[in-house]
């Protein structure tokens, strides 16, 4: 949008609840607007009792492409004393992890970044073929520090440093290959259809009980760490030009090139 409407759109369907992040002016970039807006959305979800299934997608042609570089170099004025704090991506991943309702991702386009931070942390993810994945992080001065917490999750060693120390993309064969991706499919809404039938033919007990077998105890302590190092770098001079860099559309001049 950028008209200043909603960047996050919520649609019902009986217990199957759709969070759309519509921001496609910046490709879906995870502003601290948008990152409030999906949040809120999130915890609407987690708090009734009727909403069995989430879905989480993107609007335009992009799900998600990371982090609003703008707004990193440029940051929001911190929150005055007693006012919320401002919603970070952790808030985000720390919420769709911890809702009892099956998360799933409907990648509808590229993932870039803090995108694939959020497909890591559903419990089903589905991509087209065509769809495309990188951790542009390292390209732009930076680490992919909070999403690495639940990617490492689903992905394993091995696979995540081919792609996280490189940036390259990778495509959707490759992601599910990797474990980032539930399944790659011709028509990835109808593969969300069938999933979803298939959890609101069971059990809904047995499905939130399944649902807390994956919860992860060292979750907290890893993300306090995660956000810590994320905060350095982007504060850092190679963050700095990286991210300008990037936005100016040149080759970026790292501090230890000759």
């Amino acid at each position: 949008m950028g008209g200043g409407g909603p960047l996050v759109r919520v649609a019902r369907a009986g217990p199957v609840v759709t969070v759309t992040m519509d921001s496609p002016h910046n490709r879906n970039a995870l502003s601290t607007a948008l990152l409030g807006e999906l949040l809120a959305a999130l915890r609407e979800a987690q708090a009734d009792p009727e909403v069995r299934v989430v879905v989480l997608t993107g609007a335009g042609p992009v799900f998600c492409s990371g982090a609003d570089l703008q707004e990193r170099l440029h940051p929001p004025e911190p929150a005055g004393s007693g006012a919320e704090p401002l919603p970070t991506v952790g808030d985000v991943l720390t919420c769709l992890v911890g809702l009892p309702q099956p998360v799933v991702a409907l990648v509808n386009g590229p993932a870039r970044a803090g995108g694939l931070g959020l497909v890591a942390a559903c419990d089903l993810a589905v991509a087209g073929p065509a769809t495309t994945f990188a951790f542009t992080e390292v390209r732009v001065g930076v680490a992919p520090a909070v999403i690495a917490v639940p990617a490492l999750r689903v992905m394993g060693r091995r696979a995540f440093a081919r792609y996280a120390l490189t940036g390259d993309v990778f495509d959707a064969t490759q992601a599910a290959a990797a474990g980032l991706l539930t399944a790659v499919d011709d028509d990835p809404a109808g593969w969300v259809d069938r999933a979803v039938r298939s959890i609101l033919g069971s059990s809904p007990v047995a499905v939130a009980a399944t649902k807390g077998l994956l919860a992860d105890a060292d979750w907290d302590a890893d993300l306090a760490a995660a956000e810590a190092l994320s905060d350095q770098l982007f504060g850092s001079a190679d963050g700095a030009e990286g991210m300008a860099a990037f936005l100016a559309k040149r080759p970026p001049r790292w501090a230890a090139d000759p």
